[in-house]
């Protein structure tokens, strides 16, 4: 194993382990080595610790567990025996996966392209392109690509007139950006990554929305930062998820479901209060704008608060506007909200931004916004590892960002969005009548209460049903939600129907409590 690949360190791992719960045993109670095993297997198996992470010591792991080193050198040996684990003397050991297994099963992974006919994806939410705007767009953009193929191709701050254009629409959105407080990055997990680079060490504190962006939190856990979650607030009118006929005419033009169901999530400012000023993160990251994976859209009376706090414990914010483009519920002529930046620019505040959730996941493109400093600074690092963004994807995104196109794409999203969420209100009701949800003002999913329903087991069972799902407890930096599961918007709404019968089929064979909801010992994941 080479010295660059992951390092777990025994804390790191033990926070990971506390996410990994595993189905009761039935009879007796599970040994303490065979529980150790069977979490670093469901760890592995979702993807959740890397293959190839070296893990800690035994006498480390054991100290950070609190257990017995003979109870973590036997865990050990029965994942060497079983194929998960690697030992050398003088190098440690290190994950790895038995002969001729599968690749780890991660629900927010995409579903590889043999296996689209046979596997309806609810894990991954984001949008096919909008054409025929990508392809017309494609054209317009290789004419331009000669003037730029003189020259080596590495912008580490992008290319010009897509920064423009990216500055552009801050400046549209109600926040001043000139480019040079713009920075292009390969995707918005680029930018993110990158951004944890620069600001973020190990053990520092990053307080985080709970729930929250799954891959974010996975990246902090990996990197070590130290996750403190602060839950959301729920209130307003409360709603049913099984409304039958959604209201277009509610308030505020969003869509709802009749009275008696679950209520509306948004921050709870006396819970960030305590946790600034009590554990003063180094950064605290958040999703105002139709959050992933409630959908949440976050007043700015609130944002400015929380923007109060955060300056006076000297906290970074960092924002992910990766799906602000997407108020598909809210009012006509409501637009875009604004940037939080803009509502407090005296505080620390970095965005980041994507054209992957609006235009399309496949140009990898995404930016961050800035003071020129910091950009500057961010720059400056990312030239050791991917240099910059492919030219080509970068002057197709200045394209469809551009005055001209935008508002056309956005409105063909837009409106797919909207009727994805319509059939999937409609159909939840009829076939999940027991599933709670709020209908969001925007968005890319649905947050669905499961009940007494472990999303988890949702999410084996559809892995013997031909079903993606992501469940709940991956939006959580602790394990929590375990009874919800996210349903992405981005299955055409003609298709809704069929996928929720068959997630309603995969739902009524975890509820039996049949081989893929109870231990199984001849599941992959049994222990």
């Amino acid at each position: 194993m080479a010295d660059w690949q992951t390092t777990v360190t025994p804390p790191a791992l033990a926070r990971l382990l506390a996410t990994a719960r595993l189905p009761e045993p039935a009879g007796a109670r599970r040994p303490a080595y065979r529980t150790l095993a069977g979490q670093v297997r469901l760890l592995v198996s979702e993807g959740r610790l890397p293959v190839g992470a070296r893990l800690p010591a035994e006498r480390e792991l054991a100290l950070a567990l609190q257990l017995s080193r003979t109870t973590v050198a036997t865990a050990y040996e029965a994942l060497r025996s079983e194929g998960y684990l690697h030992s050398r003397r003088g190098s440690g050991s290190w994950t790895t996966l038995p002969e001729g297994a599968a690749p780890p099963s991660d629900a927010l992974h995409p579903v590889p392209p043999d296996e689209q006919g046979r596997t309806l994806d609810l894990g991954v939410a984001a949008l096919p392109a909008p054409q025929p705007f990508l392809s017309e767009a494609a054209a317009r953009a290789v004419e331009q690509l000669p003037a730029y193929a003189a020259g080596h191709g590495h912008y580490p701050t992008g290319v010009p007139v897509l920064r423009e254009a990216v500055a552009r629409r801050y400046t549209e959105r109600g926040l001043p950006t000139t480019p040079d407080q713009i920075l292009i990055t390969i995707g918005a997990m680029g930018a993110l990554h990158l951004v944890q680079r620069v600001l973020i060490g190990r053990g520092d504190r990053v307080a985080v929305e709970a729930p929250s962006y799954a891959h974010t939190l996975q990246a902090l856990r990996i990197n070590e930062a130290r996750l403190v979650p602060v839950p959301y607030a729920w209130s307003g009118a409360p709603r049913r998820g099984a409304s039958r006929t959604p209201d277009r005419a509610a308030p505020g033009g969003i869509l709802r479901g009749r009275p008696g169901g679950s209520p509306r999530p948004e921050w709870d400012l006396a819970e960030w209060r305590r946790v600034l000023s009590g554990a003063a993160p180094r950064v605290a990251y958040v999703i105002p704008d139709f959050h992933n994976p409630t959908g949440a859209l976050v007043g700015e009376e609130q944002r400015r608060a929380l923007l109060a706090a955060a300056r006076t414990a000297g906290t970074v914010v960092l924002v992910d506007e990766t799906t602000a483009e997407l108020g598909w519920g809210v009012p006509e002529g409501t637009g875009v909200p604004r940037p939080t930046a803009a509502l407090d620019r005296s505080a620390q505040v970095v965005t980041v931004g994507s054209a992957g959730k609006l235009l399309w996941g496949g140009l990898r493109i995404g930016w961050v916004r800035a003071a020129p400093a910091m950009i500057r600074r961010l720059a400056t690092e990312r030239v050791y590892s991917d240099v910059g963004a492919p030219v080509l994807e970068q002057l197709i995104a200045a394209e469809l960002l551009g005055e001209q196109q935008l508002p056309a794409v956005r409105a063909h999203q837009l409106t797919r969005l909207r009727d994805t969420a319509e059939a999937l209100t409609t159909a939840l009701g009829e076939h999940l009548p027991q599933w709670r949800f709020a209908v969001p003002p925007g968005g890319l999913a649905f947050w669905v209460s499961t009940g007494t329903l472990s999303g988890a087991a949702l999410a084996r069972a559809g892995e013997h049903g031909g079903v993606r799902i992501a469940a709940g407890n991956r939006f959580g930096s602790d394990g929590a939600f375990e009874h919800h599961i996210r349903i992405p918007l981005t299955v055409p709404a003609a298709a809704v129907p069929d996928a929720v019968r068959r997630l309603a089929a995969v739902a009524a064979r975890a509820a039996d409590g049949g081989r893929w909801h109870g231990a199984d010992e001849s599941h992959p994941l049994a222990v």
